[in-house]
């Protein structure tokens, strides 16, 4: 399994439209994909501007899978970019899980 984090800190003012985006993405690109396990975006209630994504996928063809779709490269990598002040990706593999 390939676990993804993403901690994304975004354009002043943006965090509505933001939020919005990631909505209407979930349920058309990760929630159709066989080898998208979880994915899960948070917002930090004491940090406006802000979010979280924690992902995981089968392996890395089942990432290459996802960011390579048409739903990511126009909602994620298109509209979404654009309010991405600072774009981290850490990559983690599992130890444990209960």
């Amino acid at each position: 399994m390939l676990a993804k984090v993403f901690p994304i800190p975004l354009k002043p003012g943006s965090q509505g439209r933001a939020e919005e985006l990631v909505r209407d993405f979930a349920p058309k690109g990760p929630a159709q994909e066989d080898g998208t396990l979880s994915f899960r975006v948070y917002r930090d209630p004491a940090r406006p501007d802000y979010l979280l994504f924690v992902e995981h996928f089968a392996d890395q063809a089942a990432y290459d899978a996802h960011t390579g779709s048409e739903v990511y490269a126009k909602l994620i990598a298109g509209e979404f970019a654009a309010m991405v002040e600072d774009f981290v990706e850490i990559d983690h593999e599992l130890v444990v899980s209960h």
